[in-house]
């Protein structure tokens, strides 16, 4: 089973692309052509573009967590799109997020557009806490229970659903799974419950254990060592074959992984293109 994920937005660029704090990925299996989040403003259209992708071939998008920086491009994509799509999500995407840093004033961090404005360029939201089939082997994992002593979500995030500034539980972190013949593949967003969290998850619902590869945001951006540390035994002893990072990892702990991982470890920046399995 052939696998090609094209990085279309994140917060560094391979040479002539665009970069922006933020991440989306196009990913073409198992018959689908889905984009999974939309980074933060034009860099996934203009990047689709360089590529060649016609993102009106987009089947499905799906939502890894509705921060701005994966939803804010979701205007220009659904206006490339053209036609009715189904926007997999959990419902707490809609929830108003806001974040907080270095003790600074809160600011609004959630989805930049009001759901009618999206509705009428075509979104057609699928809000569920339930992992979603998109083709026999290909799903989202729903909603990812915090298993681990040691990961946790940051906490300058917070949500006002209540009308009060609370921590945000993020209940509607995700990742996209793919149950290739060679192992699991696993897109991930951000992890906000944590990378071995949602791998342990993507093993759940698949009822497979062997993961070829973890891509994506792991947020370790603030974390400390000894977390680093842990992730790195427990990711080795889950047998991870590949680790590519983006995003919200983090200079040091990329620097970390990268010497734990050695040549099985990569960076995924925007205009970066895989096809896997890797030779």
């Amino acid at each position: 089973m052939e696998i090609k994920i094209t990085t279309l937005a994140e917060n560094t660029a391979e040479l002539g692309y665009l970069a922006e704090w933020g991440l989306c990925m196009y990913v073409e299996a198992d018959g689908a052509n889905i984009l999974f989040d939309t980074g933060a403003g034009i860099a996934a259209i203009h990047n689709a573009q360089l590529f060649g992708i016609d993102l009106a071939k987009t089947d499905k998008i799906v939502i890894s967590h509705g921060h701005r920086d994966h939803t804010g491009g979701l205007r220009e994509v659904l206006t490339m799109v053209k036609k009715p799509v189904e926007v997999i999500a959990h419902p707490d995407i809609w929830a108003p997020k806001y974040t907080r840093w270095r003790k600074r004033q809160e600011h609004y961090s959630g989805i930049p557009f009001q759901r009618e404005l999206l509705e009428s360029l075509g979104a057609r939201f699928n809000l569920t806490a339930e992992p979603i089939h998109i083709t026999d082997r290909f799903l989202t994992t729903g909603e990812i229970p915090m298993l681990t002593d040691y990961e946790e979500i940051d906490s300058g995030l917070f949500d006002k659903k209540t009308g009060k500034m609370l921590p945000d539980e993020l209940k509607d972190d995700l990742a996209l799974v793919i149950d290739a013949d060679y192992g699991l593949v696993v897109i991930l967003g951000c992890a906000h419950h944590g990378i071995i969290n949602t791998l342990k998850q993507a093993q759940k619902v698949t009822g497979k254990e062997l993961i070829y590869a973890a891509i994506g945001g792991t947020h370790l951006l603030n974390a400390e060592r000894p977390r680093w540390e842990k992730t790195a035994a427990d990711l080795t002893e889950m047998g991870v074959q590949y680790l590519g990072v983006s995003h919200c990892t983090g200079f040091e702990a990329s620097a970390y992984l990268a010497q734990q991982f050695g040549e099985r470890f990569f960076l995924n920046n925007s205009g970066s293109r895989w096809t896997l399995p890797f030779k």
